[in-house]
């Protein structure tokens, strides 16, 4: 079998970030493809990659937003004729596969309006930086040298249909893989006692957590506003956010800041998901978030909305509920179906929804399409 030269293509390491993880987990997966020589072109890499993989550094300077995604597409576009197949998770014309793991930016300007004063949508209307992603994403989207999409919901793989001219045959669903080894109900369990006694957090009280950074994005005003509206529910909330203090002044508000837990971000998370019984994530906008994954395997429940790729794997009442982000009654209904009986029942299918997700799936997912590609 050819031997195939891929590049994977991501301007920046976060080590909060989805994408990076999905990276890192298909990294280990496909690294173990005799088959598959791997670089990786970025400005700046620091996750876990091993020896097999090149690293290519590609920096170059810039003196605004625009110019950061300017001057890397350009400089690593230069760079893709080394290469077999170019796996890009930016938005950079001219790859040969692209990751569409951040949505359509399109998409999620319009939901992001929905919750925008008049003076913010104005100035997401006028805004070149927004102009210029949503230019580069339509001209990745409709690329001649584009030969497939790899999607991680189908929600996503319908918003590009929506709004782009890409041949529907080269759109692929394949969903993030899930570490049931570091992820599972006994490895949380075990810190559910001292975690919720740190947090002062009742032996019996129902407790949802919230994981993400972006809170605007994620739906947190509306995780707290639900919890407000209840008289004995915690919320664990675990992430960053540079406004950080407008949501603990909105929890005072709405008089549960006593009963919403900020973490803040931390490289191990089970303790929270040991010490909860159900994610809420009532996202405005998310393509499929691994916290969903993270969430099942841990042995909760999860509340997620119809704007969220993870709807996907969702089934009413089952596994978690489908609610409407925009909506606090829509949260709040859901919310209320909550008892212990229900607790279980969640928790008692939780792990058989991720059943499939596994790195060998990835590994084989992808690698069945590196070589539909090069054939």
């Amino acid at each position: 079998m050819k031997k195939i030269n891929l590049a994977i293509v991501r301007q920046k390491y976060r080590s909060d970030g989805g994408a990076e993880r999905f990276i890192e987990r298909a990294l280990q997966s496909i690294e173990k493809t005799t088959n598959l020589d791997i670089s990786i072109i970025t400005r700046k890499w620091s996750g876990e990659k091993s020896k097999k993989i090149k690293e290519i550094i590609c920096n170059p300077t810039y003196i605004s937003r625009i110019g950061r995604e300017a001057s890397f597409s350009r400089e690593a576009s230069r760079l893709f004729h080394q290469f077999d197949l170019v796996q890009s998770h930016e938005r950079i014309p001219g790859c040969h596969i692209y990751r569409a793991g951040d949505g359509v930016h399109k998409e999620w300007l319009r939901h992001k309006k929905r919750i925008s004063s008049p003076l913010h949508k104005l100035g997401i209307n006028l805004s070149l930086f927004h102009n210029y992603i949503c230019n580069q994403e339509k001209k990745t989207f409709e690329d001649k040298n584009l030969k497939a999409v790899i999607c991680n919901s189908k929600l996503i793989k319908e918003e590009i249909l929506k709004n782009f001219n890409t041949p529907e045959e080269i759109i692929h669903v394949i969903y993030n893989s899930i570490d049931k080894k570091y992820f599972n109900p006994s490895e949380c369990e075990k810190h559910r006692e001292t975690t919720r006694a740190k947090l002062n957090i009742p032996k019996n009280a129902t407790t949802f957590i919230f994981v993400g950074s972006g809170f605007e994005r994620k739906g947190l005003s509306s995780a707290i506003a639900t919890i407000g509206r209840t008289k004995d529910n915690h919320l664990i909330v675990v992430g960053k956010d540079k406004n950080t203090k407008k949501y603990k002044k909105q929890a005072i508000k709405n008089s549960c800041a006593e009963r919403v837990h900020f973490i803040g971000h931390t490289s191990d998370p089970r303790p929270y998901y040991g010490a909860s019984d159900l994610l809420l994530l009532p996202t405005i906008y998310d393509p499929f978030p691994n916290v969903i994954l993270e969430a099942f395997a841990s042995g909760l429940g999860v509340i997620t909305s119809n704007t969220c790729g993870g709807k996907d794997i969702i089934e009413d009442g089952i596994n978690g509920f489908i609610i409407d982000a925009f909506s606090i009654d829509s949260i709040c209904n859901a919310i209320n179906k909550i008892d212990k009986k229900t607790i279980e029942r969640l928790k008692s299918n939780s792990v058989k929804t991720i059943e499939k997700m596994t790195p060998e799936e990835l590994n084989n997912n992808l690698s069945n399409l590196y070589y539909s590609l090069t054939k």
